[in-house]
């Protein structure tokens, strides 16, 4: 079970002003006894809702967000809308508000699943056995061939993006906002955005994209037999699912691939799949051609760098004092090593 944390001065008012918008829409709420918020992230505020009986998750942007970017919290209810039916591990939306009078930014509440959620800091203090491993990787990968298998026409979910050029455009968009957020000379991130912009991989039937599938992201059942659900679901839209598996495999580092990278995942311990276990497994369900799979996890290795280089930029223009992001720079440049060496 996560934990959660107390609330600030400034968030103590959500109780009452949540339970007058319950009582005046007569939504299938009860009374909220209690609110807390759940900590980390660098994306929306999710929020815990205790009634009586059972409890719910309300998700927000952080104060002063762009609402109309990644931030889009009509935009994410209609995705949960649309997804749970055809997907069982989604959240089941319940209600969706625009009107920041209420909290001063638009929300959603959605149903709030029981479970585990596998994390780099708690997994290996649970000293869970191989076997266990084995298992949560194998349910993990399954869970997101599943995903990909939807019919993205019959189900409506192909209104929520352009699949033509998908990965041209998350190339070309990546790569500019690495030049804007450089800092220091990084040879090898030069040569991996030319190799990337020059590759084209073979054409993939569309699907339905998580576009941040990871072990952070979904819940296990307590005995860690099944996948109960997968949270997050901001960034999802519809493309290459190829996309999808790269990124999910540019966080998977093995044992023996360096320590630093350890402290960001789980896959490292005994038990896991490997990469190739990974990409042989999706193969099989999806029926997918991997033939050019290492484009995939080079841009998801380019684009993990992207995103510390970006941190790190924020730090040196002096926007944070938070000395982990003061630290990137040598990860930035691992991370680039490693995506140089998987160029062919």
């Amino acid at each position: 079970m996560e934990k959660t944390v107390a609330l600030s001065e400034d968030e103590l008012g959500l109780r009452d002003a949540l339970n007058n918008y319950i009582s005046a829409h007569t939504l299938p709420i009860q009374t909220i006894e209690k609110i807390s918020r759940f900590p980390g992230g660098y994306s929306n505020l999710t929020y815990c809702l205790t009634t009586k009986e059972k409890e719910y998750v309300l998700r927000t942007p952080p104060h002063g967000a762009n609402i109309k970017s990644a931030h889009d919290m009509g935009r994410e209810f209609k995705v949960l809308s649309l997804l749970k039916p055809h997907f069982a591990q989604a959240p089941t939306p319940i209600e969706f508000s625009a009107d920041v009078s209420i909290l001063g930014a638009p929300f959603y509440i959605m149903e709030k699943l029981e479970g585990t959620i596998l994390r780099a800091h708690n997994a290996p203090k649970m000293q869970l056995p191989a076997a266990t491993f084995t298992a949560v990787s194998e349910q993990l990968i399954d869970t997101l061939v599943a995903l990909h298998s939807i019919d993205i026409s019959t189900t409506n979910l192909d209104q929520l993006g352009k699949p033509d050029g998908y990965v041209q455009r998350q190339v070309e968009g990546w790569i500019k906002r690495y030049y804007v957020a450089e800092t220091d000379a990084i040879e090898n991130m030069n040569q991996v955005a030319k190799w990337l912009q020059s590759f084209r991989p073979i054409e993939q039937a569309p699907a339905f994209l998580h576009n941040d599938f990871k072990y952070d992201n979904v819940i296990f059942s307590s005995d860690f037999t099944k996948v109960v659900g997968v949270l997050d679901w901001e960034m999802s839209t519809v493309g290459n699912p190829l996309m999808d598996l790269g990124a999910m495999l540019a966080y998977w580092f093995e044992e023996g691939e360096g320590d630093v990278f350890k402290q960001y995942n789980l896959s490292w311990l005994p038990g896991n799949y490997t990469r190739q276990e990974l990409l042989n497994r999706y193969a099989a369900k999806s029926g997918r051609d991997l033939s050019d799979m290492h484009f995939y996890y080079v841009f998801g290795l380019f684009k993990n760098a992207v995103i510390a280089q970006q941190i790190y930029h924020r730090f040196k223009q002096g926007h944070s004092s938070d000395a982990r992001f003061g630290a990137l720079l040598p990860m930035i440049r691992l991370l680039s090593d490693r995506a140089a060496a998987e160029m062919q």
